[in-house]
Protein backbone atom coordinates (compact mmCIF):
# COMPACT_ATOMS: atom_id res chain seq x y z
CA UNK A 1 0.00 0.00 0.00
CA UNK A 2 1.32 3.20 -1.12
CA UNK A 3 2.16 5.89 1.83
CA UNK A 4 0.80 8.96 2.33
CA UNK A 5 2.73 12.12 2.66
CA UNK A 6 3.22 15.40 4.33
CA UNK A 7 6.00 17.54 5.62
CA UNK A 8 5.06 17.28 9.30
CA UNK A 9 2.84 14.56 10.62
CA UNK A 10 1.59 15.39 14.03
CA UNK A 11 -0.19 12.73 16.41
CA UNK A 12 -2.44 13.86 18.26
CA UNK A 13 -5.60 16.41 18.29
CA UNK A 14 -5.42 17.90 21.46
CA UNK A 15 -4.01 21.79 22.49
CA UNK A 16 -0.56 21.09 21.61
CA UNK A 17 -1.21 19.34 18.30
CA UNK A 18 -3.73 21.83 16.62
CA UNK A 19 -1.73 24.41 18.00
CA UNK A 20 1.09 23.43 15.99
CA UNK A 21 -0.93 22.49 13.18
CA UNK A 22 -2.25 26.12 12.48
CA UNK A 23 0.99 27.51 12.66
CA UNK A 24 3.01 25.03 10.82
CA UNK A 25 -0.06 25.42 7.76
CA UNK A 26 0.44 29.11 8.21
CA UNK A 27 4.29 29.11 7.35
CA UNK A 28 2.82 26.83 4.27
CA UNK A 29 4.21 23.32 5.04
CA UNK A 30 1.73 20.23 4.47
CA UNK A 31 0.70 19.05 7.52
CA UNK A 32 -1.12 16.39 8.89
CA UNK A 33 -2.70 15.83 12.19
CA UNK A 34 -3.75 12.32 13.14
CA UNK A 35 -5.97 11.87 16.03
CA UNK A 36 -6.95 8.51 17.83
CA UNK A 37 -10.42 10.13 18.92
CA UNK A 38 -13.59 12.09 17.70
CA UNK A 39 -14.07 15.70 18.75
CA UNK A 40 -15.97 16.67 20.64
CA UNK A 41 -14.53 14.13 23.53
CA UNK A 42 -14.37 14.61 27.14
CA UNK A 43 -10.84 15.79 28.63
CA UNK A 44 -9.71 17.49 31.84
CA UNK A 45 -7.62 20.47 32.39
CA UNK A 46 -10.58 23.21 31.94
CA UNK A 47 -8.95 25.76 33.75
CA UNK A 48 -7.14 28.17 31.20
CA UNK A 49 -4.11 31.06 32.46
CA UNK A 50 -4.35 34.75 31.49
CA UNK A 51 -1.06 33.76 29.40
CA UNK A 52 -2.80 32.05 26.97
CA UNK A 53 -5.60 34.39 25.61
CA UNK A 54 -2.83 36.30 23.39
CA UNK A 55 -2.00 33.11 21.67
CA UNK A 56 -5.59 32.92 20.88
CA UNK A 57 -5.55 35.84 19.30
CA UNK A 58 -2.77 34.82 17.28
CA UNK A 59 -4.43 31.51 16.49
CA UNK A 60 -7.74 33.44 14.83
CA UNK A 61 -10.00 31.57 17.63
CA UNK A 62 -10.49 34.42 20.29
CA UNK A 63 -13.83 35.20 19.79
CA UNK A 64 -15.34 31.57 19.66
CA UNK A 65 -13.05 30.69 23.05
CA UNK A 66 -14.76 33.91 24.43
CA UNK A 67 -18.40 32.35 23.58
CA UNK A 68 -17.75 28.95 25.51
CA UNK A 69 -15.89 30.19 28.30
CA UNK A 70 -16.24 31.46 31.95
CA UNK A 71 -14.15 34.30 32.80
CA UNK A 72 -11.39 33.27 35.92
CA UNK A 73 -10.32 36.38 37.83
CA UNK A 74 -8.00 33.76 40.03
CA UNK A 75 -7.47 31.34 41.96
CA UNK A 76 -8.97 30.74 45.85
CA UNK A 77 -6.66 28.24 48.10
CA UNK A 78 -8.99 26.87 51.14
CA UNK A 79 -7.05 25.53 53.86
CA UNK A 80 -9.76 23.29 56.14
CA UNK A 81 -6.92 23.40 58.60
CA UNK A 82 -6.97 27.28 58.94
CA UNK A 83 -10.65 27.45 58.16
CA UNK A 84 -10.47 29.68 55.08
CA UNK A 85 -9.32 30.39 52.49
CA UNK A 86 -7.41 32.57 50.66
CA UNK A 87 -7.71 34.40 47.06
CA UNK A 88 -5.53 35.53 44.98
CA UNK A 89 -6.33 38.06 41.74
CA UNK A 90 -4.45 37.95 38.38
CA UNK A 91 -4.98 41.63 38.69
CA UNK A 92 -2.41 41.71 41.54
CA UNK A 93 -0.05 40.07 38.53
CA UNK A 94 3.41 42.16 38.29
CA UNK A 95 2.19 42.58 34.46
CA UNK A 96 -1.35 44.14 34.98
CA UNK A 97 -2.30 43.64 31.30
CA UNK A 98 -3.73 40.30 31.71
CA UNK A 99 -5.86 40.51 34.71
CA UNK A 100 -8.26 37.52 34.03
CA UNK A 101 -8.26 33.34 32.19
CA UNK A 102 -10.85 31.38 31.11
CA UNK A 103 -12.65 28.06 32.52
CA UNK A 104 -13.66 25.92 29.71
CA UNK A 105 -15.53 22.30 28.64
CA UNK A 106 -12.68 21.05 26.89
CA UNK A 107 -14.68 19.15 24.60
CA UNK A 108 -15.98 22.31 22.96
CA UNK A 109 -12.34 24.59 23.55
CA UNK A 110 -10.08 21.23 21.88
CA UNK A 111 -12.84 20.97 18.99
CA UNK A 112 -12.91 24.71 18.34
CA UNK A 113 -8.88 24.14 17.84
CA UNK A 114 -8.41 21.01 15.86
CA UNK A 115 -11.80 22.73 13.61
CA UNK A 116 -9.39 25.82 13.02
CA UNK A 117 -6.47 23.73 11.97
CA UNK A 118 -8.57 21.86 9.12
CA UNK A 119 -9.89 25.28 8.37
CA UNK A 120 -6.02 26.27 7.66
CA UNK A 121 -4.96 23.66 5.55
CA UNK A 122 -3.89 20.60 8.11
CA UNK A 123 -5.27 17.42 6.92
CA UNK A 124 -7.06 16.16 9.61
CA UNK A 125 -7.65 12.32 10.38
CA UNK A 126 -10.40 11.59 13.41
CA UNK A 127 -10.51 8.22 14.77
CA UNK A 128 -7.04 7.60 13.27
CA UNK A 129 -4.76 5.92 16.16
CA UNK A 130 -1.21 5.87 15.32
CA UNK A 131 0.59 2.91 16.30
CA UNK A 132 4.27 3.70 16.27
CA UNK A 133 6.60 4.83 14.30
CA UNK A 134 9.72 4.33 12.07
CA UNK A 135 12.55 6.59 11.66
CA UNK A 136 14.74 6.09 8.93
CA UNK A 137 16.95 8.78 7.40
CA UNK A 138 15.16 11.70 5.75
CA UNK A 139 11.85 10.19 6.13
CA UNK A 140 10.29 9.01 8.70
CA UNK A 141 6.80 6.12 8.50
CA UNK A 142 3.57 6.74 10.86
CA UNK A 143 1.86 3.21 10.88
CA UNK A 144 -1.43 3.83 11.70
CA UNK A 145 -4.98 2.36 11.87
CA UNK A 146 -8.26 3.45 10.90
CA UNK A 147 -11.40 3.36 13.16
CA UNK A 148 -12.35 -0.09 11.08
CA UNK A 149 -9.00 -1.33 11.95
CA UNK A 150 -7.95 -0.45 7.97
CA UNK A 151 -4.54 0.41 7.91
CA UNK A 152 -2.71 3.48 6.83
CA UNK A 153 0.52 5.06 6.80
CA UNK A 154 1.66 8.70 6.62
CA UNK A 155 5.45 9.58 5.10
CA UNK A 156 6.92 12.66 6.83
CA UNK A 157 10.04 14.57 6.91
CA UNK A 158 9.45 15.19 10.84
CA UNK A 159 7.31 14.49 13.30
CA UNK A 160 5.19 15.82 16.38
CA UNK A 161 4.24 13.77 18.94
CA UNK A 162 1.61 16.14 20.64
CA UNK A 163 -0.50 12.43 22.21
CA UNK A 164 -0.67 13.86 25.75
CA UNK A 165 -0.84 11.27 28.05
CA UNK A 166 -0.50 8.75 25.99
CA UNK A 167 3.29 9.51 25.20
CA UNK A 168 3.43 7.66 22.10
CA UNK A 169 7.08 7.84 21.07
CA UNK A 170 8.32 8.48 24.76
CA UNK A 171 7.01 5.05 25.41
CA UNK A 172 8.59 3.59 22.28
CA UNK A 173 11.58 4.99 22.40
CA UNK A 174 11.88 3.63 26.08
CA UNK A 175 12.22 7.37 27.37
CA UNK A 176 9.61 8.00 30.18
CA UNK A 177 9.72 7.49 33.50
CA UNK A 178 7.56 8.61 36.71
CA UNK A 179 8.23 11.63 38.61
CA UNK A 180 10.16 9.54 41.60
CA UNK A 181 9.56 13.22 43.28
CA UNK A 182 5.79 13.88 42.90
CA UNK A 183 4.16 10.18 42.37
CA UNK A 184 0.47 10.77 42.45
CA UNK A 185 -3.01 9.69 41.17
CA UNK A 186 -5.94 11.27 40.37
CA UNK A 187 -10.22 10.73 40.63
CA UNK A 188 -12.79 13.34 38.70
CA UNK A 189 -16.12 13.80 37.25
CA UNK A 190 -18.41 16.48 36.77
CA UNK A 191 -21.09 17.84 38.82
CA UNK A 192 -24.20 19.91 38.62
CA UNK A 193 -26.03 21.91 41.13
CA UNK A 194 -22.82 22.74 43.23
CA UNK A 195 -22.85 25.64 45.13
CA UNK A 196 -20.98 28.82 43.46
CA UNK A 197 -19.47 31.83 44.73
CA UNK A 198 -21.93 35.39 43.24
CA UNK A 199 -20.75 38.29 40.83
CA UNK A 200 -17.22 38.45 40.40
CA UNK A 201 -16.25 35.53 42.08
CA UNK A 202 -17.89 33.34 40.29
CA UNK A 203 -15.58 32.23 37.53
CA UNK A 204 -12.47 31.63 40.32
CA UNK A 205 -11.15 28.07 40.74
CA UNK A 206 -10.90 26.55 44.20
CA UNK A 207 -8.23 24.79 45.34
CA UNK A 208 -8.63 22.55 48.60
CA UNK A 209 -5.98 20.83 50.60
CA UNK A 210 -6.94 18.07 53.23
CA UNK A 211 -5.10 15.06 54.60
CA UNK A 212 -4.48 12.91 51.27
CA UNK A 213 -3.69 15.45 48.69
CA UNK A 214 -5.82 18.22 47.26
CA UNK A 215 -9.29 19.11 45.30
CA UNK A 216 -9.92 21.08 42.30
CA UNK A 217 -13.39 23.33 42.06
CA UNK A 218 -13.78 24.63 38.59
CA UNK A 219 -16.57 26.43 37.39
CA UNK A 220 -17.85 25.77 34.12
CA UNK A 221 -20.19 28.45 31.80
CA UNK A 222 -22.95 26.06 31.46
CA UNK A 223 -23.68 25.52 35.01
CA UNK A 224 -21.55 22.09 35.55
CA UNK A 225 -18.54 21.79 37.62
CA UNK A 226 -15.67 19.61 37.09
CA UNK A 227 -14.27 18.28 40.54
CA UNK A 228 -11.68 16.24 41.15
CA UNK A 229 -8.76 15.30 43.31
CA UNK A 230 -4.98 14.44 43.33
CA UNK A 231 -3.74 12.45 46.08
CA UNK A 232 -1.21 10.49 47.20
CA UNK A 233 -0.45 6.54 45.61
CA UNK A 234 -1.47 5.32 49.40
CA UNK A 235 -4.83 6.71 49.14
CA UNK A 236 -5.84 4.86 45.70
CA UNK A 237 -4.21 1.70 46.71
CA UNK A 238 -6.46 1.44 49.85
CA UNK A 239 -9.82 1.97 47.82
CA UNK A 240 -12.33 -1.09 49.19
CA UNK A 241 -15.42 0.00 47.27
CA UNK A 242 -16.34 1.12 44.06
CA UNK A 243 -14.83 4.19 42.43
CA UNK A 244 -17.83 6.72 42.39
CA UNK A 245 -17.77 6.36 46.11
CA UNK A 246 -14.39 6.11 46.95
CA UNK A 247 -14.66 9.68 45.41
CA UNK A 248 -17.62 10.91 47.30
CA UNK A 249 -15.98 9.62 50.49
CA UNK A 250 -13.19 11.76 49.79
CA UNK A 251 -14.54 14.45 49.16
CA UNK A 252 -16.62 13.83 52.77
CA UNK A 253 -12.87 14.13 54.49
CA UNK A 254 -12.86 18.34 53.23
CA UNK A 255 -15.86 19.73 54.64
CA UNK A 256 -15.83 22.92 52.95
CA UNK A 257 -16.14 21.11 49.96
CA UNK A 258 -18.32 18.52 51.10
CA UNK A 259 -20.50 21.88 51.61
CA UNK A 260 -20.42 23.09 48.10
CA UNK A 261 -21.07 19.78 46.64
CA UNK A 262 -24.28 18.70 49.51
CA UNK A 263 -26.96 19.80 46.93
CA UNK A 264 -24.99 18.71 44.17
CA UNK A 265 -25.68 15.07 41.61
CA UNK A 266 -22.52 13.57 39.67
CA UNK A 267 -23.63 13.98 36.17
CA UNK A 268 -20.87 11.43 35.09
CA UNK A 269 -19.06 8.65 35.99
CA UNK A 270 -15.75 8.82 38.03
CA UNK A 271 -12.59 8.35 36.05
CA UNK A 272 -9.61 7.87 37.90
CA UNK A 273 -5.93 7.76 36.21
CA UNK A 274 -2.51 6.75 37.81
CA UNK A 275 1.55 7.40 37.41
CA UNK A 276 -0.04 11.20 36.93
CA UNK A 277 3.43 12.64 37.10
CA UNK A 278 6.50 11.80 34.69
CA UNK A 279 8.87 12.99 32.25
CA UNK A 280 10.95 11.63 28.99
CA UNK A 281 14.43 12.47 29.13
CA UNK A 282 14.48 14.27 26.24
CA UNK A 283 12.42 16.51 24.60
CA UNK A 284 13.77 15.71 20.60
CA UNK A 285 15.40 14.24 18.23
CA UNK A 286 16.65 15.16 14.65
CA UNK A 287 13.73 14.53 12.93
CA UNK A 288 11.40 14.83 16.12
CA UNK A 289 9.74 16.55 18.91
CA UNK A 290 7.56 15.53 21.77
CA UNK A 291 5.29 18.78 22.94
CA UNK A 292 3.23 19.08 26.14
CA UNK A 293 2.11 16.08 27.74
CA UNK A 294 3.94 13.93 25.32
CA UNK A 295 6.66 15.06 26.86
CA UNK A 296 5.93 15.71 30.77
CA UNK A 297 3.33 16.53 32.79
CA UNK A 298 3.89 17.53 36.94
CA UNK A 299 0.69 18.23 38.46
CA UNK A 300 -2.61 20.40 37.58
CA UNK A 301 -2.42 22.68 41.13
CA UNK A 302 -1.75 25.95 38.71
CA UNK A 303 -3.86 24.48 35.79
CA UNK A 304 -0.80 24.83 33.80
CA UNK A 305 -0.92 22.02 31.32
CA UNK A 306 -3.24 23.68 28.56
CA UNK A 307 -0.81 27.12 28.05
CA UNK A 308 2.52 24.87 28.60
CA UNK A 309 1.15 22.15 25.97
CA UNK A 310 0.45 25.41 23.88
CA UNK A 311 3.28 26.81 24.47
CA UNK A 312 5.32 24.25 23.52
CA UNK A 313 3.69 24.11 19.94
CA UNK A 314 4.47 27.37 19.29
CA UNK A 315 8.27 26.82 20.10
CA UNK A 316 7.89 23.71 18.28
CA UNK A 317 6.52 25.11 15.15
CA UNK A 318 9.10 27.70 14.94
CA UNK A 319 11.82 24.92 15.61
CA UNK A 320 10.49 22.64 13.05
CA UNK A 321 10.49 25.17 10.50
CA UNK A 322 14.40 25.95 10.94
CA UNK A 323 14.59 22.49 10.65
CA UNK A 324 13.03 22.18 7.41
CA UNK A 325 13.98 25.29 5.90
CA UNK A 326 17.54 25.99 6.52
CA UNK A 327 19.27 22.93 8.26
CA UNK A 328 22.24 24.16 8.60
CA UNK A 329 20.63 25.55 11.90
CA UNK A 330 18.66 22.77 12.87
CA UNK A 331 20.93 22.41 16.17
CA UNK A 332 20.68 25.82 17.18
CA UNK A 333 17.00 25.82 16.95
CA UNK A 334 16.38 22.52 18.62
CA UNK A 335 18.37 23.93 21.55
CA UNK A 336 16.24 26.87 22.27
CA UNK A 337 12.99 24.79 22.12
CA UNK A 338 14.39 22.62 24.45
CA UNK A 339 15.62 25.35 27.14
CA UNK A 340 11.84 26.29 26.05
CA UNK A 341 10.51 22.55 27.37
CA UNK A 342 12.42 22.53 30.51
CA UNK A 343 11.57 25.84 31.67
CA UNK A 344 8.22 25.45 32.59
CA UNK A 345 8.29 22.37 34.52
CA UNK A 346 11.21 23.15 36.23
CA UNK A 347 9.63 26.63 37.44
CA UNK A 348 6.66 25.56 37.98
CA UNK A 349 7.44 21.95 39.91
CA UNK A 350 9.27 24.27 42.84
CA UNK A 351 5.89 25.05 43.70
CA UNK A 352 4.20 22.13 42.94
CA UNK A 353 6.71 19.82 45.01
CA UNK A 354 5.91 21.82 47.97
CA UNK A 355 2.08 23.17 47.85
CA UNK A 356 0.92 20.59 49.95
CA UNK A 357 3.37 21.38 52.85
CA UNK A 358 2.72 22.94 56.03
CA UNK A 359 4.96 26.31 55.51
CA UNK A 360 3.58 26.93 51.68
CA UNK A 361 0.08 26.18 53.81
CA UNK A 362 0.92 29.11 55.76
CA UNK A 363 2.44 31.55 53.34
CA UNK A 364 -0.51 31.34 51.00
CA UNK A 365 -2.69 31.86 54.04
CA UNK A 366 -1.11 34.64 55.00
CA UNK A 367 0.38 36.42 51.99
CA UNK A 368 2.35 39.21 51.74
CA UNK A 369 3.83 41.55 49.30
CA UNK A 370 7.40 41.89 50.21
CA UNK A 371 9.93 42.98 47.85
CA UNK A 372 6.77 42.11 45.67
CA UNK A 373 6.74 38.72 46.04
CA UNK A 374 3.01 38.04 46.09
CA UNK A 375 3.14 39.62 42.61
CA UNK A 376 5.77 37.45 41.37
CA UNK A 377 3.73 34.64 42.47
CA UNK A 378 0.43 36.06 41.17
CA UNK A 379 2.78 35.99 37.61
CA UNK A 380 3.28 32.11 38.32
CA UNK A 381 0.29 31.48 38.89
CA UNK A 382 -1.38 33.31 35.48
CA UNK A 383 1.58 31.64 33.06
CA UNK A 384 3.67 34.55 32.89
CA UNK A 385 7.08 32.99 32.83
CA UNK A 386 8.07 33.06 29.54
CA UNK A 387 8.05 36.46 28.79
CA UNK A 388 10.53 39.43 29.75
CA UNK A 389 8.64 39.97 33.16
CA UNK A 390 11.17 40.38 35.69
CA UNK A 391 9.69 38.32 38.36
CA UNK A 392 13.06 36.29 38.75
CA UNK A 393 14.53 37.99 41.94
CA UNK A 394 11.30 38.48 43.72
CA UNK A 395 11.20 34.48 43.17
CA UNK A 396 14.36 33.67 44.56
CA UNK A 397 13.35 36.29 48.07
CA UNK A 398 9.90 34.19 48.02
CA UNK A 399 11.70 30.79 48.14
CA UNK A 400 14.49 32.09 50.43
CA UNK A 401 11.23 32.97 52.97
CA UNK A 402 9.59 29.25 52.60
CA UNK A 403 13.58 28.13 53.09
CA UNK A 404 13.87 30.03 56.34
CA UNK A 405 10.07 29.09 57.59
CA UNK A 406 10.56 25.71 56.69
CA UNK A 407 13.64 25.69 59.08
CA UNK A 408 11.64 27.80 62.11
CA UNK A 409 8.73 24.82 61.31
CA UNK A 410 11.17 21.68 61.94
CA UNK A 411 12.78 23.66 64.90
CA UNK A 412 9.29 24.22 66.48
CA UNK A 413 8.31 20.61 65.86
CA UNK A 414 11.92 18.99 66.98
CA UNK A 415 11.50 21.53 70.59
CA UNK A 416 7.42 20.31 71.22
CA UNK A 417 8.78 16.66 70.51
CA UNK A 418 11.51 17.03 73.34
CA UNK A 419 9.10 18.85 75.27
CA UNK A 420 6.26 16.32 75.23
CA UNK A 421 9.47 13.33 75.54
CA UNK A 422 10.39 15.20 79.06
CA UNK A 423 7.10 15.35 80.53
CA UNK A 424 6.34 11.96 79.67
CA UNK A 425 9.67 10.42 81.13
CA UNK A 426 9.01 12.73 84.23
CA UNK A 427 5.55 11.30 84.48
Amino acid sequence: MSANVADVVIIGGGPAGSTAGILLAEKGYKVALLEKSRHPRFHIGESLLPANLPLFERLGIAPQISAISLEKPGAEFVSPSHGRGETFLFEGAWNKDMPFGYQVRRSEFDEILIRRAAACGVTVLENCKVNRVDFAGSVSKVQASLADEVPITWDAKFIIDASGRDTLLAKQLEAKSRNKKHNSAAMYAHFSGAERYPGSRAGLISIYWFEHGWFWFIPLADGATSVGAVVWPYYMKNRNMPLNDYFMQAIAHCQPLAKRLSAAQLVTDVEATGNYSYAANHSHGDNYLLLGDAYAFIDPVFSSGVWLAMNSAVAGADAVDVCLRTPESSIAALKRFDRIMQHGPRELSWFIYRITTPTMRELFMNPRNLFRTQEALMSVLAGDIFGKTPIWTALNIFKALYGTASLLGIHRSLKAMLHRRRNIREA
